[in-house]
């Protein structure tokens, strides 16, 4: 057999080299993995695409959305590096993780409108009190309040079509704990769904179409869905960073959060991520529409992690109408 020439040897190993380089970039061995909320998504999301850019492919950071019980189930097995949630670790939760070994520093990242929407073509519950969210959502409703005149006389005798989070959600979690009075006690009988993006096309398609879901998902569909503001006692009040901002929206407004593995955060590409995060945090989350947390608060969350202060300041329960102020006092404590 023929030797090749060296030029032409040379030329292919420069392909080879070139073809390895290409995959190294393709296909980075560094991976951070993240799951859980849909709420939270946007704003891990912004982050993941900014720091991949500025490590110019050397890390991939994978984001999924199976909510947030599902992405602490996942967090828990020690499957993912940081899990996105839209409410506090619950008490099962933490079992699990105990259990398992994983410990997590707890990270509050931003504050979220749970945002009560309807279609654009409702122009009967621009406001609704707590007591009738109550009213529609609570197990006993099933099969019974089926129509808007059920919930209030002044409102018209046609049929309620609802639509929320999936049983996986922190969002459902929150929702419920904070109108029902027990986290996960609702009807069953809606229209559900792990992604947002679902809920505001059936909403949007829908005359009598009620739901809810993070302040984000309605600011960028605002032109298809209506936003309710919510009576709780005081008057109603629409979700705006005014009314978030000074405690006014309640009892839908709530802190979202990422949790850290500490083991994971020994890895050199999931701890500068996570500074990546805290150090960009207030211009991403802004840019995606949420409520950013004061300085100090990002500041502390690396603190925290530094001086490997794990745990939660929750004690396994949602923390419904709770304050930036008082979020940020407790997580101070820890």
């Amino acid at each position: 057999m023929s030797k090749l020439p060296n030029s032409i040897m040379l030329g292919i190993s420069a392909a080879i080299g070139l073809l390895m380089t290409t995959a190294s970039i393709a296909a980075p061995d560094k991976i951070v993995k993240i799951d859980g909320s849909s709420t939270v998504f946007p704003i891990t999301e912004a982050v993941a695409e900014d720091f991949q850019k500025a490590m110019k492919g050397a890390v991939k950071v994978t984001v999924g959305i199976s909510g947030t019980g599902g992405g602490f189930k996942k967090f828990c097995r020690g499957e993912i590096d940081i899990v996105d949630a839209s409410r506090p670790i619950l008490e099962k939760e933490m079992a699990d993780c105990k259990a398992a070994g994983i410990q997590y520093v707890e990270m509050p990242v931003a504050f979220d409108a749970l945002t009560v929407v309807v279609n654009p073509k409702n122009n009967w519950s621009n406001v609704i009190t707590v007591a009738e969210l109550k009213k529609m959502w609570e197990p006993a409703a099933q099969g019974k309040i089926t129509r808007w005149n059920q919930v209030n006389p002044a409102w018209p005798d046609e049929p309620i079509k609802l639509y929320g989070p999936g049983a996986d959600s922190g969002t459902f979690d929150y929702f419920t704990e904070a109108i029902v009075g027990k986290a996960k006690s609702s009807r069953g009988d809606f229209t559900a769904s792990e992604d947002d993006n679902v809920l505001v096309q059936g909403v949007a398609s829908d005359k009598n179409g009620l739901g809810f879901f993070g302040f984000a998902y309605y600011i960028e569909n605002q032109k298809k869905l209506k936003a309710v503001a919510i009576d709780a006692g005081k008057g109603p009040v629409l979700p705006s960073t005014k009314t978030v901002e000074d405690g006014t929206y309640q009892p839908l407004s709530r802190p979202i959060f990422i949790y850290v593995n500490i083991k994971s955060a020994e890895k050199p590409e999931v701890r500068e991520f996570v500074e990546f995060y805290m150090k960009n945090a207030d211009a991403l989350v802004k840019e995606v529409k949420f409520f950013s947390l004061p300085a100090q608060a990002y500041t502390s969350n690396l603190e925290h992690l530094s001086k490997k202060k794990v745990g939660t300041v929750f004690g396994g329960k949602p923390g419904v109408g709770l304050r930036i102020e008082e979020v940020l006092k407790r997580e101070a404590s820890l």
